[in-house]
């Protein structure tokens, strides 16, 4: 097994008390272990006050770090220390570089003349990651200087790198590692439809980053990956991009993992499942309801979540899948209903008028009976001690009744369920015209139903109110068809919910699954074959996948359920982290290694 040989260290992320994507999950879920294995494990990131409010608790400057903060202050770069508020409260450092602003065109000259990064063009959306990036090399050059000479500096992105240049630019051996999760380039070619993968030996890398406008990223990112000590990426197939596109075959790969003690036992998932399907039953009933109605005993609820990537994500072939599959049911007169959750954020208008009346109607309802219920429950036992027998008579008098009819005949509406929570541009939002495209109109007889919910699932959404771990326990399977999914930590995250899910062999994961012997078919996490299949394959293999699953009797699906905690359990920081540690100690001896060839 390996061990860090490394006394300290540095990892820098612009998700560090930042939540911007899936790196702030590979960095919480893993902070505790590193800093258990490393004698000292500092996190930094950007100071943002918003965040730093909620995620960070300030303490005092240590010692060690009280000469490094007073230099850098000098050169218009503050520090925060404190402690990032996740599992193992981890020492952290938020660098401002708010100072550096004023000579942000001499750090670009920098990295121009020294790297060739092209950022002539480049947007305050670069240029701040970038300068921050930079005071973090300033930051690990003033603790080297102290004396931290077993010291490794791991950096995630491009938005980290800067670092690493810096560090490069002044001669300093400090060990570095360099981490992309998902190349510019080729996230850029998959959204716009290029098959990167059947294309990637004669694509012409700098060409097409300067023909897509990201020439800035993209020259950061490779200058980092041929310049630190040791490049790594997530997987095995980011890791064949990144070798033709950025220059450098990854050292190591790294995979992401969970915690996955950390995640409910089966026994208490299927208790979670319970209770947070009873709040997504709810929002199904005055969301549908008012317009028809449908036996919620025989329906399924799917789901995907992500950032707003149509093709990227599998968006597209998600309802191309569904469409068939409503068709399938339909035709085959079934009493099976699917409903289907996408929960991709995107920009809205507010919440639909008619979704919250309905559910302020529902709501009545709910509560009136609620009110009453006291007198109910008296009635009921009056009735059957009085007489042994029950009627609606004896039990619910007429004012109540009376009362119950004017609010059924305010819930009820015409015409049918919208097909998005939100106010959305419609004619415009390829979510809502796949939907049609594909005959996904919430009609009272399809028998597939189809929610676009396009808001963050933060537990306070004003309709089903779910935390994003919640929201996926209440559904019964997870559909994350990626065409570009450098890992994919949806899948994993579901199936450690003890919810079956559905990824790629495109995605990191899904290879990852791959060979772990993984077999075709429909499994705790089934793993789509995309690569080298035409779309018309793919779309069949996917609606096989979710027809199948439609059609398994409830203890067939508790099995699934049981098979994806195993499956999910594959891929724990308590395996994955030991490829950290050898990234790390590689760094640390080829920097020792050069020094002694200088000496």
């Amino acid at each position: 097994m390996e061990h860090p040989k490394a006394s300290m260290l540095v990892e820098a992320s612009w998700e560090v008390c930042n939540k911007v994507g899936g790196i702030y999950t590979v960095l919480k879920s893993k902070a505790a272990l590193m800093k258990k294995n490393y004698q000292t494990y500092v996190c930094v990131g950007p100071y943002k006050e918003e965040h730093a409010k909620t995620d960070f608790e300030q303490r005092q400057l240590p010692t060690w770090l009280k000469g490094v903060a007073e230099r850098l202050e000098q050169e218009g770069v503050r520090i925060f220390f404190g402690s990032w508020l996740i599992e193992g409260a981890p020492d952290t450092i938020l660098v401002d570089a708010s100072g550096l602003a004023g000579r942000k065109d001499a750090v670009k000259k920098a990295l121009w003349d020294g790297f060739r990064v092209d950022s002539l063009y480049a947007s305050w959306e670069f240029e701040e990651p970038v300068l921050w990036s930079w005071a973090v090399g300033m930051l690990v050059e003033q603790l080297w200087i102290e004396g931290k000479k077993s010291l490794v500096l791991h950096v995630h992105e491009w938005l980290s790198s800067s670092a690493v240049l810096y560090l490069r630019r002044k001669g300093l051996s400090v060990p570095t590692v360099f981490t992309t999760h998902a190349t510019m380039l080729g996230r850029s070619l998959a959204g716009g439809g290029v098959d990167l993968y059947a294309n990637l030996s004669t694509i012409n890398p700098e060409r097409e980053a300067y023909a897509r406008g990201i020439q800035d990223k993209f020259t950061m990112e490779r200058a980092a990956a041929r310049n630190a000590s040791v490049f790594t990426t997530v997987s095995e197939i980011t890791g064949l991009e990144a070798e033709h596109f950025l220059g450098r075959k990854p050292d190591v790969l790294l995979y992401n993992g969970l915690d996955v003690s950390k995640f409910p036992t089966l026994e208490d998932a299927a208790v979670k499942h319970v209770m947070c399907k009873e709040k997504v039953e709810e929002f199904l009933q005055y969301y549908f309801f008012p317009y028809y109605t449908f036996d919620l005993s025989h329906n399924l609820v799917f789901f995907i979540i992500g950032r707003y990537e149509f093709a990227n994500k599998g968006i597209d072939l998600f309802i191309e899948a569904l469409g068939n599959l409503n068709r399938k049911l339909a035709g085959e007169r079934s009493k099976r209903t699917v409903t289907a959750f996408f929960w991709i954020p995107t920009v809205t208008e507010g919440i639909r008028v008619e979704v919250l009346k309905n559910k302020n109607y529902f709501r009545h309802i709910k509560n009136h009976v609620h009110w009453h219920g006291d007198t109910i429950l008296k009635n009921i036992v009056s009735s059957l001690v009085a007489s042994g027998k029950l009627s609606a008579k004896d039990v619910l008098s007429k004012d109540f009744l009376h009362s119950l009819k004017k609010d059924y005949v305010r819930f009820k509406q015409e015409g049918v369920p919208a097909l998005s929570t939100h106010s959305v541009d419609e004619g415009k939002d390829a979510i809502i015209q796949a939907f049609r495209r594909c005959g996904l109109n919430n009609l009272k007889e399809d028998r597939v139903k189809v929610v676009f919910y396009p808001v963050y699932l933060d537990g306070n959404d004003s309709m089903i109110s779910l935390p994003y771990y919640d929201a996926m326990a209440g559904c019964h399977l997870g559909v994350f068809p990626s065409y570009y999914e450098p890992w994919g930590y949806t899948p994993l995250e579901a199936a450690a919910m003890g919810v079956p899910s559905i990824t790629t062999d495109l995605a990191g994961f899904g290879r990852f699954l791959l060979q772990e012997g993984v077999r075709d078919g429909l499994q705790g996490i089934s793993v789509l074959r995309r690569m080298g299949r035409s779309w018309e394959e793919q779309v069949r293999d996917l609606t096989k996948l979710l027809e199948g699953y439609a059609k398994r009797k409830r203890p067939e699906r508790v099995a699934l359920k049981s098979e994806a905690k195993v499956l999910a359990s594959k891929a724990d920081w308590g395996t994955f982290v030991e490829a950290y540690f050898k990234a790390h100690n590689t760094a640390l001896s080829r920097e020792h290694e050069k020094q002694n060839i200088r000496t």
